[in-house]
């Protein structure tokens, strides 16, 4: 990693409350939303650099008749618009951010525009930051907040987690259409759910007892997030376009941004997080996506909480977590994840990255050991009986079984 980048990316958190980045300067959102949104785009400036991964470079080039294309065409055609489309590759890495540098001054742009994933916006939500442009995120699945939130993921070329990058402020314009957002795979939407229910299981145990009045408030929304994705994510999935789903994905693109927002730097992730990083080191070709990976750390916090301190209302909680999750789709299991044949030498780095000394992770209320963590990871579905039996574990290049 480039020690000069890593400065230009690098911007310090503040646990003030007085900085908070709570929300988007605007937020639009509605069916075909997005033709009544290029007039906002255009206050916001002239020459937009449009960011985007695979889906928008096809819609961009006409290499097929999208719903992505159908959708972006007002965008393209404004006329007092003169955009240029630009593409993050293979990731929201150090090289993507260099060559975009490259593609925004070339263009002249004056105002950044992500379309796609949660990767795609923070990649352009970076780019704005550092080129001090306003930036517009139009979501294309619910799988992430990545929208709402200041704050971008940065990965390396082969997709491993390396930190976050805090930014000024949220993005200048969200624009949330309905119509695009159930063009994108159901997957996408399960995985969002996932996501936004470690909302509350983390933000519970980072900052439950805080006297704080919006942390607060942040924490009882996360609550109420994760009570709206128990009563409503079953129908939502099942009526693609109803009222349920159109609640369901508010809450993952929004509501799970306002927590964030409100909550700030002391209302951190913990540990279903911190799993989510570590496996991205060993999942490449895996197929599951951001959401999915955070949900199975969900069980693996809870587990933590078991094993280590006999916690009765963790070992309750993941009961009803995996039937939810059997309901509506989500990983139970590192099989579920594609990670079926993953080795234990796999496992352990895995539970090492997770384990670094600057991970959320050690926001849970007592020590975690490797061995610990391993056994957790390979423990989400266990029976309620026998949660404080140690499991222990030979690093190896055996398979876990």
């Amino acid at each position: 990693m480039s020690n000069q980048l890593t400065e230009k990316l690098s911007t310090p958190s503040s646990t003030s409350l007085f900085t908070l980045c709570v929300a988007p300067a605007k937020v639009l959102r509605g069916s075909k939303i997005l033709a009544q949104a290029t007039d906002a785009i255009a206050t916001l400036g002239t020459r937009p650099l449009i960011v985007g991964g695979n889906a928008l470079r096809q819609a961009a080039t006409g290499q097929s008749a999208s719903a992505l294309q159908l959708h972006l065409q007002p965008l393209l055609q404004h006329e007092q618009l003169h955009s240029t489309p630009s593409y993050y590759t293979p990731d929201c890495s150090e090289a993507s951010l260099k060559s975009l540098h490259k593609a925004a001054k070339e263009h002249k742009a004056d105002v950044i525009i992500g379309v796609g994933g949660g990767k795609a916006l923070d990649t352009a939500k970076l780019l704005a930051h550092q080129l001090h442009l306003p930036v517009v995120t139009i979501p294309t699945s619910a799988a992430t907040c990545a929208a709402w939130t200041a704050l971008s993921n940065v990965y390396s070329n082969e997709g491993a987690f390396l930190y976050d990058v805090a930014l000024e402020r949220c993005p200048d314009l969200l624009v949330l259409d309905y119509d695009l957002v159930q063009t994108a795979p159901q997957h996408t939407l399960v995985a969002g759910i996932g996501d936004a229910l470690a909302k509350w299981y983390e933000a519970s145990v980072s900052s439950g007892h805080s006297e704080q009045t919006l942390i607060i408030a942040a924490v009882q929304q996360a609550r109420v997030l994760r009570d709206i994705l128990f009563q409503k994510s079953a129908t939502a999935i099942q009526q693609l376009g109803s009222e349920a789903w159109r609640e369901v994905v508010d809450a993952t693109v929004l509501l799970a941004g306002v927590i964030g927002g409100l909550g700030g730097a002391q209302c951190r992730t913990v540990a279903a997080h911190a799993v989510h990083n570590g496996l991205t080191h060993v999942s490449k070709g895996s197929g599951s996506i951001h959401g999915e990976k955070v949900a199975y750390g969900i069980l693996v916090q809870l587990r933590l909480e078991e094993m280590i301190q006999g916690n009765q209302l963790a070992t309750a909680a993941r009961q009803q977590l995996l039937k939810f999750y059997a309901e509506i789709g989500l990983p139970q299991k590192l099989n579920d994840l594609g990670l079926g044949n993953i080795t234990l030498t796999q496992l352990q780095t895995a539970a090492e990255i997770a384990l670094t000394p600057n991970s959320d992770i050690h926001r849970l209320p007592f020590k975690v050991s490797l061995e610990q963590l391993m056994a957790a990871m390979v423990s989400t579905t266990a029976p309620i009986e026998g949660n404080r039996i140690p499991i222990s574990l030979t690093p190896s290049t055996e398979k876990v079984e």
